[in-house]
């Protein structure tokens, strides 16, 4: 199946719970120009029923969508407000990802490899609408 590339253009979001039982949320903006911006952030429960941000990093980097395949290519981190260029020679910076569904309100896909599904939805800046 062929997807319309502009549908993934904007920004979008995802929460999951880890092994450990902590949150991660992750924030998506896919730009025209084929640049990425992905924010991953773990947050853990304190003693007080809290949740404390305990990582943060930022992928910068490209992406496609050819058919039904989506891809990435991490070429920089940002840590602890450190920019620092990934390693290109490292295979864990290129991931390819089948489209399970794509529409304006919701993006559904599957790693090629690890076959781990994930599910992010449009942030919608409007007011007014959801």
């Amino acid at each position: 199946m062929k997807y319309d590339r502009e549908l993934l253009l904007g920004r979008w979001f995802r929460q999951d719970t880890d092994e450990e039982n902590r949150k991660i949320v992750e924030y998506a903006e896919l730009s025209a120009d084929g640049s990425f911006e992905f924010t991953f952030v773990t947050l853990a429960v304190t003693a007080e029923k809290k949740e404390q941000v305990i990582e943060q990093v930022t992928e910068l980097g490209d992406w496609g969508l050819v058919g039904d395949i989506h891809f990435t290519i991490t070429k920089n981190e940002v840590v602890d407000e450190q920019l620092y260029a990934a390693d290109l020679n490292n295979s864990d910076n290129y991931h390819a990802y089948r489209v399970l569904q794509l529409n304006h309100q919701l993006f559904e896909y599957q790693h090629v490899e690890t076959k781990e599904v994930f599910k992010m939805r449009r942030i919608n800046d409007e007011v007014g609408h959801c």
